[in-house]
């Protein structure tokens, strides 16, 4: 099956709908036992800018036994062409029809993109909800951060990989090419198998219980082989960089090379999530590194390469290996982008030292206007070295700065608010004050979220009508600087915090959600408040009361259950410091903070040694 000129002349960009693209791999499908669907429920553009699915990619095909072939959202225009025509949703790669493979496993990066998982399901002519399907339908997994409270969408995946899936996702196609071979076994047998995998979560296998009030009580398993806890699988080596990447044909979100050089963050930001859910830092050696970067340029002709991490400034050895690789590959005109600079005078001078023929600009995220502020989220940095990295940067001719900032935060007052302008204003200054062609001065504002496995995880999320008072009040401060700063939708974060801290009583929200015609409500041309407003009602609870509930501390959270390694003591207490002000060191210049990671790791890798033999697909 495939889409015909006809079809492909009706929409947007056919070739987010074509396959073929460089390095794409299609094996003999009636000689490959076990059929690996690995699905993004985004655009194409933004899913090819994923840097999970190309390692999977490259990872299950390697495997001789699989077939790894990917599948993203269709956009609304192909949705309406594929539904007048009958065309079910297909593969990519060998234009089959999603409903034939094995496995379907979804990368979920995002809350607001969950009805689009849904909807993919849907347009596959799969059942929804997990509860309909049998053995004779697809296995519907998902990944990814959004994993790590697995609740909200425990309704419609059959189990969720918790933590690194390079592994993992070995040792399951080995549970599922066992029950693939005992013919006549039941899909609940398969289900069983895998919960006795470290680091899988089969959410029908536990029992979901509520307090007379509404709010959740607990998760308990409802047989011998569902885990109390789940512990978040963490992979100590990173595996080898994926450097032979699927190469669009189109203009991309992030349309260049990317090699990730780090896994983990131990600066202890109390709102980021992935600070957390990430550790611990685990670094690529650089010479690997430089290997990569010269694969890439070879196997996909990029020119421009990005050195992944959460904070790439933190790279122990990054500017050896900038220098190393501006040596190596100079004569192929090779840029470099680092993401994540971190406020200071180093980043200023790393970024001067990168290959580059080009000196678009520089991002940093203060995220607060005052210090006092960031003190309470332990954000390092003070307004003096803020204004010491900018004037670097506008001396050094580099042209446009973004800053970040964050508006309802933990303990945000008018005055921090105002802050903000100030710092804005001081920055604004030294750009007037720059020599020759006047910089340009960009201001971005998210909204506070919290996020589960946080120290915030208990905060509630300011109100629409406080966030907009705020608003207000910073746009006025920076209209007097010329500066209109760009804002997030508060309701798109008041749905982003109800999903993230949902429990399964969410399912029905996010079904009836999609029913009503959402999806894709993480852009904003289709996103539609009043279908999840009206949802939420017909379930009898509020979005409010997901998100902007302040939670005790003792209360039962409905993602208890998935073990991060990171203890709940150590969340309690970076709470409390918040709380005072008091700012928490990075663990990798000082001492331990005993955030229980160390000692968590030992114990599973005690465990995993003490488990059966490694997978035999691992071996190959």
């Amino acid at each position: 099956m495939d889409f015909s000129d006809n079809i492909l002349l009706q929409v947007t960009k056919p070739a987010r709908y074509t396959g073929g693209e460089w390095n794409s791999i299609v094996k003999d499908w009636d000689k490959t036992p076990i059929r690996f669907a690995l699905s993004y429920p985004d655009l194409y553009e933004v899913g090819m800018s994923n840097i999970a699915i190309p390692i999977l990619y490259d990872l299950l095909n390697r495997q001789p036994d699989v077939l790894a072939e990917r599948v993203y959202a269709p956009w609304p225009d192909m949705q309406a062409v594929m539904k007048r025509e009958g065309i079910p949703l297909l593969s990519l790669e060998s234009k089959h029809p999603v409903r034939e493979f094995d496995i379907i496993g979804f990368s979920l990066g995002y809350e607001l993109t969950y009805t689009n998982v849904l909807n993919m399901l849907n347009l596959g002519q799969i059942p929804v909800l997990a509860s309909k399907r049998d053995g004779s339908y697809p296995i519907v997994i998902a990944g990814g951060c959004g994993a790590l409270n697995p609740e909200p969408m425990a309704d419609f995946i059959d189990f969720f990989v918790i933590g690194d899936g390079e592994e993992v996702v070995l040792e399951l196609l080995d549970a599922f090419q066992d029950w693939k071979k005992g013919k006549g076994t039941s899909k609940k047998e398969l289900l069983l198998k895998v919960a006795t995998i470290p680091g899988i979560y089969v959410p029908s296998l536990y029992e979901v219980l509520y307090q007379p009030d509404g709010s959740f009580k607990g998760i308990t398993p409802a047989v011998a082989q569902a885990s109390p806890a789940i512990k978040r699988r963490i992979i100590l080596k990173l595996p080898p960089p994926a450097t032979k990447p699927v190469v669009p044909y189109i203009e991309v979100v992030h349309d260049r090379g990317a090699v990730e050089i780090q896994r983990g963050c131990s600066r202890g930001c109390r709102f980021c999530q992935a600070g957390i859910i990430y550790r611990p830092v685990r670094e690529r050696p650089p010479h690997e590194v430089v290997k990569a970067v010269g694969e890439l340029i070879t196997n996909c002709g990029y020119n421009e390469v990005s050195l992944v991490s959460l904070s790439t400034c933190d790279y122990s050895q990054i500017e050896e290996l900038v220098a190393r690789l501006s040596q190596r590959y100079g004569e192929h005109l090779l840029s470099l982008s680092l993401p994540s600079l971190r406020i200071g005078s180093f980043s200023v001078r790393l970024a001067d030292s990168l290959p580059t023929h080009r000196r678009a600009g520089l991002t940093f995220a203060p995220e607060a206007g005052s210090e006092r502020l960031r003190q309470i989220i332990n954000k390092a940095g003070s307004e003096e070295e803020l204004l010491e990295t900018a004037a670097l940067a506008f001396e050094g001719g580099w042209q446009n700065l973004k800053l970040y900032f964050m508006l309802g935060l933990p303990g945000e007052t008018e005055d921090d608010v105002e802050d903000i302008a100030k710092l804005v204003g001081k920055v604004q200054d030294l750009a007037k004050r720059t020599k020759g062609r006047r910089p340009q001065l960009r201001i971005s504002l998210s909204t506070f979220v919290p996020k589960p496995h946080t120290p915030f995880q208990w905060v509630a999320q300011e109100g629409e009508p406080q966030l907009i008072a705020k608003h207000e009040l910073l746009k006025r401060g920076l209209r007097r600087l010329g500066i209109k700063p760009s804002w997030q939708d508060p309701k798109t974060s008041l749905l982003e915090a109800a999903l993230s801290r949902g429990d399964r009583r969410l399912g029905r929200v996010i079904y009836q959600a999609w029913e009503l015609g959402s999806r894709f409500d993480a852009w904003s041309e289709h996103f539609n408040f009043e279908n999840w407003r009206r949802a939420f009602a017909e379930a009898g609870i509020s979005a409010e009361f997901y998100a902007q509930r302040e939670r005790s501390p003792d209360e039962a959270l409905p993602w208890a259950h998935i073990d991060v390694g990171v203890s709940t003591a150590y969340l309690k207490r970076e709470l409390e410091h918040a709380l005072a002000g008091k700012e928490t060191p990075d663990c990798r210049l000082n001492t331990c903070n005993v955030c229980g990671l160390e000692k968590w790791l030992e114990d599973c890798q005690q465990k995993l040694k003490a488990s059966s033999k490694a997978p035999s697909m691992a071996k190959d």
